[in-house]
């Protein structure tokens, strides 16, 4: 049996899982610049350890209403090909080793738009989790 370890982070109410294979570091919130004629969910970027990194604000990218930043506030920075971004999240919660067996597909219900961010949904004892695709969270930010 297959395991996946995975981040789970908060966003609002729901509890949001990412392969943690595809993640670089967690960061505490810090300055955006802001840049000009970008998406309004792309907050703007950072200076991480020398490096520039385009940050999304993922309440935003998922339609959520903005929420102002905490101590627990934190910025996700995950790789795709050769591409890092940084997500803004609720806070990051713990790192979870799943069974492959225990991801079941996105419900019905979900909306084409949400849908095509969502791998899956785990379940653990009493916690739902929603298995992101940062392909396609990170997709239509590219182009």
């Amino acid at each position: 049996m297959a395991e996946l370890k995975v981040i789970i982070f908060q966003l609002k109410d729901e509890e949001y899982a990412i392969p943690v294979q595809q993640v670089r570091s967690i960061e505490k919130i810090q300055h955006i610049t802001r840049v000009p004629r970008v998406p309004k969910y792309v907050k703007g970027v950072i200076n991480l350890r020398g490096v520039v990194t385009p940050i999304i604000d993922l309440r935003m990218r998922f339609g959520l209403e903005e929420a102002t930043f905490s101590d627990h506030t934190r910025v996700i920075i995950v790789a795709l090909d050769d591409m890092e971004v940084g997500l803004i999240v609720d806070a990051a919660n713990d790192v979870v080793d799943i069974s492959t067996d225990a991801i079941e597909p996105p419900p019905e219900v979900v909306d084409a738009t949400t849908a095509d961010y969502i791998n899956g949904v785990v379940k653990i004892g009493k916690r739902l989790f929603i298995l992101l695709n940062l392909e396609k969270v990170l997709k239509t930010e590219k182009g």
